[in-house]
Protein backbone atom coordinates (compact mmCIF):
# COMPACT_ATOMS: atom_id res chain seq x y z
CA UNK A 1 0.00 0.00 0.00
CA UNK A 2 1.55 3.25 -0.84
CA UNK A 3 1.56 5.37 2.14
CA UNK A 4 2.99 8.78 2.53
CA UNK A 5 4.16 10.03 6.81
CA UNK A 6 5.19 12.79 8.13
CA UNK A 7 5.34 12.35 11.92
CA UNK A 8 6.85 14.08 14.16
CA UNK A 9 10.51 13.85 15.15
CA UNK A 10 9.72 13.13 18.63
CA UNK A 11 7.11 10.51 18.08
CA UNK A 12 8.32 8.25 15.40
CA UNK A 13 6.81 5.25 17.28
CA UNK A 14 3.75 5.26 16.75
CA UNK A 15 1.74 4.32 13.92
CA UNK A 16 -1.53 5.46 12.67
CA UNK A 17 -1.88 1.25 12.02
CA UNK A 18 -2.16 0.94 15.59
CA UNK A 19 -5.36 2.10 15.98
CA UNK A 20 -8.36 -0.09 16.88
CA UNK A 21 -10.64 -0.35 14.04
CA UNK A 22 -14.53 1.47 13.83
CA UNK A 23 -13.58 3.95 15.89
CA UNK A 24 -13.33 7.01 13.59
CA UNK A 25 -13.94 9.38 16.82
CA UNK A 26 -10.92 9.15 18.45
CA UNK A 27 -7.62 10.52 17.80
CA UNK A 28 -6.76 13.35 15.31
CA UNK A 29 -8.87 13.62 12.21
CA UNK A 30 -5.92 14.19 9.57
CA UNK A 31 -7.15 17.23 7.14
CA UNK A 32 -6.09 16.05 3.54
CA UNK A 33 -3.19 17.08 2.12
CA UNK A 34 -2.25 19.94 0.31
CA UNK A 35 -0.51 20.00 -3.09
CA UNK A 36 2.45 22.05 -3.69
CA UNK A 37 1.61 23.26 -6.90
CA UNK A 38 4.44 23.76 -8.57
CA UNK A 39 3.42 23.83 -11.50
CA UNK A 40 1.49 27.11 -10.93
CA UNK A 41 3.41 28.77 -8.63
CA UNK A 42 5.67 28.39 -11.56
CA UNK A 43 3.72 29.88 -14.43
CA UNK A 44 2.79 32.79 -12.56
CA UNK A 45 6.11 33.58 -11.08
CA UNK A 46 8.03 33.62 -14.73
CA UNK A 47 4.86 35.79 -16.34
CA UNK A 48 5.54 38.33 -12.68
CA UNK A 49 9.32 37.91 -13.35
CA UNK A 50 9.54 38.57 -17.23
CA UNK A 51 6.74 41.62 -17.06
CA UNK A 52 8.54 43.53 -14.22
CA UNK A 53 11.88 43.07 -15.57
CA UNK A 54 10.58 44.42 -19.24
CA UNK A 55 9.07 47.07 -17.63
CA UNK A 56 12.59 47.92 -15.16
CA UNK A 57 14.43 47.86 -18.41
CA UNK A 58 12.29 50.06 -20.36
CA UNK A 59 12.06 52.46 -17.35
CA UNK A 60 15.88 52.53 -16.76
CA UNK A 61 16.42 53.48 -20.35
CA UNK A 62 13.61 56.79 -19.95
CA UNK A 63 15.54 57.85 -17.10
CA UNK A 64 18.33 57.27 -19.24
CA UNK A 65 17.17 59.87 -21.88
CA UNK A 66 15.73 57.03 -24.26
CA UNK A 67 12.30 57.04 -25.60
CA UNK A 68 9.75 54.36 -24.20
CA UNK A 69 9.37 51.40 -25.89
CA UNK A 70 7.35 50.65 -28.75
CA UNK A 71 5.75 48.20 -27.11
CA UNK A 72 5.19 50.32 -23.94
CA UNK A 73 3.64 53.05 -25.99
CA UNK A 74 1.61 50.50 -28.72
CA UNK A 75 0.28 49.21 -25.55
CA UNK A 76 -0.55 52.87 -23.95
CA UNK A 77 -2.09 54.24 -26.96
CA UNK A 78 -4.44 51.37 -27.23
CA UNK A 79 -5.64 51.04 -23.90
CA UNK A 80 -6.62 54.96 -24.35
CA UNK A 81 -8.10 54.71 -27.30
CA UNK A 82 -10.25 51.44 -27.65
CA UNK A 83 -13.74 51.81 -26.14
CA UNK A 84 -14.71 49.19 -23.36
CA UNK A 85 -16.97 46.99 -25.43
CA UNK A 86 -14.12 46.21 -28.24
CA UNK A 87 -13.91 42.75 -28.24
CA UNK A 88 -10.29 42.41 -27.75
CA UNK A 89 -11.03 44.54 -24.26
CA UNK A 90 -13.40 41.93 -23.63
CA UNK A 91 -11.89 39.40 -24.35
CA UNK A 92 -8.20 40.15 -22.55
CA UNK A 93 -10.84 40.80 -19.46
CA UNK A 94 -12.77 37.99 -19.92
CA UNK A 95 -8.87 35.95 -19.88
CA UNK A 96 -7.48 37.77 -16.95
CA UNK A 97 -10.67 36.59 -14.70
CA UNK A 98 -10.21 32.98 -15.73
CA UNK A 99 -6.88 33.46 -14.68
CA UNK A 100 -8.24 34.98 -11.26
CA UNK A 101 -10.87 32.58 -10.52
CA UNK A 102 -7.92 29.95 -11.47
CA UNK A 103 -5.64 30.89 -9.16
CA UNK A 104 -8.29 31.47 -6.15
CA UNK A 105 -9.12 27.61 -6.35
CA UNK A 106 -5.89 26.58 -6.40
CA UNK A 107 -5.30 28.76 -3.22
CA UNK A 108 -8.15 27.70 -1.59
CA UNK A 109 -8.41 23.86 -2.36
CA UNK A 110 -5.92 21.58 -1.04
CA UNK A 111 -6.03 19.44 -4.38
CA UNK A 112 -4.22 16.12 -3.79
CA UNK A 113 -7.44 13.99 -4.75
CA UNK A 114 -5.66 10.92 -4.93
CA UNK A 115 -4.37 10.51 -1.25
CA UNK A 116 -6.70 9.89 1.70
CA UNK A 117 -6.08 11.06 5.06
CA UNK A 118 -5.82 8.27 7.46
CA UNK A 119 -6.80 8.74 11.58
CA UNK A 120 -3.97 9.92 13.64
CA UNK A 121 -3.07 8.30 17.09
CA UNK A 122 -4.43 10.43 19.99
CA UNK A 123 -1.37 10.15 21.57
CA UNK A 124 0.52 11.44 18.56
CA UNK A 125 -1.68 14.09 16.61
CA UNK A 126 1.46 15.41 14.31
CA UNK A 127 1.64 12.14 12.50
CA UNK A 128 -0.12 11.92 9.46
CA UNK A 129 -0.22 9.01 7.27
CA UNK A 130 -2.56 8.87 3.72
CA UNK A 131 -3.15 6.43 1.90
CA UNK A 132 -3.97 5.98 -2.29
CA UNK A 133 -7.41 5.68 -3.74
CA UNK A 134 -6.06 2.87 -6.18
CA UNK A 135 -4.47 0.95 -3.50
CA UNK A 136 -7.45 1.52 -1.22
CA UNK A 137 -9.77 0.41 -4.12
CA UNK A 138 -7.61 -3.13 -4.48
CA UNK A 139 -8.00 -3.62 -1.00
CA UNK A 140 -11.33 -3.43 -1.22
CA UNK A 141 -11.65 -5.17 -4.20
CA UNK A 142 -9.58 -8.53 -2.82
CA UNK A 143 -12.24 -8.49 0.20
CA UNK A 144 -15.29 -8.04 -2.19
CA UNK A 145 -13.37 -11.47 -4.32
CA UNK A 146 -13.26 -13.13 -1.12
CA UNK A 147 -17.43 -13.09 -0.75
CA UNK A 148 -18.96 -16.57 -1.79
CA UNK A 149 -21.08 -16.22 -4.68
CA UNK A 150 -18.83 -13.23 -6.40
CA UNK A 151 -17.30 -13.83 -9.63
CA UNK A 152 -15.65 -10.25 -10.68
CA UNK A 153 -15.63 -7.13 -8.83
CA UNK A 154 -14.85 -3.38 -9.41
CA UNK A 155 -14.48 -1.17 -6.76
CA UNK A 156 -13.86 2.52 -7.25
CA UNK A 157 -12.86 4.83 -4.13
CA UNK A 158 -14.31 8.72 -3.51
CA UNK A 159 -13.86 11.13 -1.18
CA UNK A 160 -17.65 10.43 0.26
CA UNK A 161 -18.83 7.19 -1.65
CA UNK A 162 -17.51 3.49 -1.90
CA UNK A 163 -19.03 2.36 -5.56
CA UNK A 164 -18.99 -1.46 -5.70
CA UNK A 165 -20.24 -3.57 -8.54
CA UNK A 166 -19.82 -7.47 -8.55
CA UNK A 167 -21.16 -10.23 -10.42
CA UNK A 168 -22.74 -13.05 -9.08
CA UNK A 169 -22.34 -17.11 -10.25
CA UNK A 170 -24.26 -18.12 -8.05
CA UNK A 171 -26.54 -17.87 -4.55
CA UNK A 172 -28.88 -15.95 -4.44
CA UNK A 173 -27.99 -12.22 -5.56
CA UNK A 174 -29.60 -10.33 -2.27
CA UNK A 175 -27.66 -12.22 0.06
CA UNK A 176 -24.47 -11.78 -1.72
CA UNK A 177 -25.21 -7.82 -1.86
CA UNK A 178 -25.82 -7.84 2.21
CA UNK A 179 -22.51 -10.20 2.66
CA UNK A 180 -20.74 -8.24 0.12
CA UNK A 181 -21.39 -4.85 2.09
CA UNK A 182 -20.63 -6.27 5.46
CA UNK A 183 -17.65 -7.17 3.88
CA UNK A 184 -16.82 -4.01 2.52
CA UNK A 185 -17.72 -2.51 5.52
CA UNK A 186 -15.28 -4.26 7.48
CA UNK A 187 -13.00 -3.64 4.98
CA UNK A 188 -12.83 0.02 5.02
CA UNK A 189 -13.00 0.41 8.56
CA UNK A 190 -9.49 -1.94 8.79
CA UNK A 191 -7.94 1.29 6.73
CA UNK A 192 -8.37 3.76 9.64
CA UNK A 193 -9.84 6.25 7.06
CA UNK A 194 -10.05 9.70 8.69
CA UNK A 195 -13.51 10.02 6.91
CA UNK A 196 -14.62 6.87 5.67
CA UNK A 197 -17.10 7.03 2.79
CA UNK A 198 -20.28 5.45 2.71
CA UNK A 199 -20.30 1.97 1.05
CA UNK A 200 -22.47 1.69 -2.14
CA UNK A 201 -23.12 -1.81 -3.34
CA UNK A 202 -24.71 -3.51 -6.72
CA UNK A 203 -24.80 -6.83 -7.93
CA UNK A 204 -25.80 -8.43 -11.08
CA UNK A 205 -26.56 -11.97 -11.49
CA UNK A 206 -24.33 -13.96 -14.84
CA UNK A 207 -25.06 -16.72 -15.88
CA UNK A 208 -22.67 -17.13 -18.85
Amino acid sequence: MPLTKEPDPRERDVFTADLPPGEPDRGHRTHRKWSTRRIAAALVATAILVAAVAALVDVIAVRAGRPAAAWRRHLADELATRPVDDVWMLTGAAVAAAVGVWLIVLALTPGQRRWLPLRSPADCPRLRAFLARDGAADLLRDAAMRVPGVGAAHVRVGRHRIKARADVRFRDPRRVKDDLTAVLDEERDRLALARPPRIVARVRQRTD
